[in-house]
């Protein structure tokens, strides 16, 4: 089902993922390995910070949690640092930066 829910998104670089029991939680990015594209620096990184944000949220951290995602859609808003799946040039790394960097800027 997730890999359906994440078509909806965009792909699967995009889909966070939670999965909830009754003692126990974990999170983790929708899609699998990518041996393909393992060591090229073009893995989007959204779904894994989005799945951060998840368990930030599950964890209670609520303004760190909105903090994270806010600073995600500023990246996208901006759409000057864009990994290869998302139609940019940007590296995994480059993405990761910016998002740090909004987080510096809007602590909030």
């Amino acid at each position: 089902m997730s890999d359906g829910a994440a078509g909806l998104l965009g792909g699967l670089g995009l889909a966070p993922s939670g999965c909830y029991g009754q003692d126990y939680a974990y999170f983790e990015s929708a899609h699998g390995t990518a041996p393909d594209i393992a060591g090229k620096n073009v893995i989007n990184p959204t779904a894994t910070l989005l799945s951060a944000a998840m368990l930030l949220e599950h964890l209670s951290f609520h303004s760190q949690a909105k903090n994270l995602v806010n600073a995600v859609q500023r990246v996208y808003a901006t759409g000057k640092v864009l990994t290869p799946d998302q139609g940019g040039n940007s590296g995994t790394t480059d993405f990761s930066d910016a998002v740090s960097e909004e987080l510096s800027i809007h602590p909030e």
